[in-house]
């Protein structure tokens, strides 16, 4: 129960790795508020988990949306302990000239500017509270890049940026920032990273992992757990790789 008493918000939560760690702050003691832009699969969440969470239909790409996200969070928890960025989204493998820019402008707001979105709001309810966690979802993309997935690599290597740059200004505040950098795992995004799901293309991205098999849910939520509890309270600016050693 190391989260006992704690509130959280999970964006991206209903499904892949932001389910995980919604399911492991929940069974470590957390009230968690579970925010996708799958609205139904959120509250199908939430009513699964019992009264300890609360699903909202959100898209961090709206502002009005994180604003509702962060009232409806206090309502419910009583307050913001805890933030997890986890939305995020991807783009097929294809040469960086090709990305259409209504593409790149998706990746920008759902895996930038959603970070800046939430700070804004989150980051003065943490500061009167004197203490809070945030995290964000990293990616060994932003450590190692994998080709003709540059524009994602690069998002990803922003919110490492944004990360230890957001855990020094706000260090004095009580507040920890970090982030994890998970390989790709089973979830939704892992087919369009992949561009088609198949034995072999598989085998391919499998053989780059020294553990030799794909990020979980399960690693995602014990990751995120140890981060936001207070057995990390000396940790902060650090983006975690839960890769099987793919960056070593």
């Amino acid at each position: 129960m190391r989260l006992q008493g704690k509130s959280a918000i999970v964006t991206g939560g209903a499904s892949g790795f932001g389910a995980g760690i919604v399911r492991r702050f929940v069974a470590e003691g957390a009230r968690v508020v579970i925010v996708d832009i799958n609205g139904d699969a959120a509250t199908g969440l939430a009513h699964e988990l019992g009264d300890a969470a609360l699903g909202l239909r959100v898209d961090v790409a709206d502002a009005d949306d994180v604003a509702i996200m962060v009232k409806s969070t206090i309502g419910f928890a009583g307050g913001i302990d805890i933030l997890v960025n986890n939305a995020g989204v991807g783009h097929k493998p294809e040469p960086m000239e090709s990305l259409s820019e209504e593409n790149f402008d998706r990746l920008f707001e759902v895996n930038i500017k959603s970070i800046y979105r939430t700070a804004r709001l989150v980051v003065p309810v943490m500061k009167q509270n004197g203490s809070g966690a945030i995290l964000n979802m990293g990616s060994t993309g932003g450590v190692s890049p994998r080709p003709n997935l540059t524009w994602y690599n690069a998002s990803k290597g922003w919110v490492i940026t944004a990360t230890r740059s957001m855990a020094i200004e706000l260090a004095a505040s009580g507040i920890r920032v970090n982030a994890l950098n998970p390989v790709a795992g089973e979830t939704p995004l892992l087919k369009t990273f992949m561009g088609e799901d198949t034995p072999e293309i598989r085998a391919k991205f499998l053989a780059s992992i020294p553990i030799g098999r794909f990020s979980t849910p399960d690693d995602m939520g014990a990751a995120a757990c140890f981060l936001c509890s207070d057995d990390a309270s000396m940790i902060t600016g650090v983006a975690l790789e839960v890769d099987g050693g793919r960056c070593i």
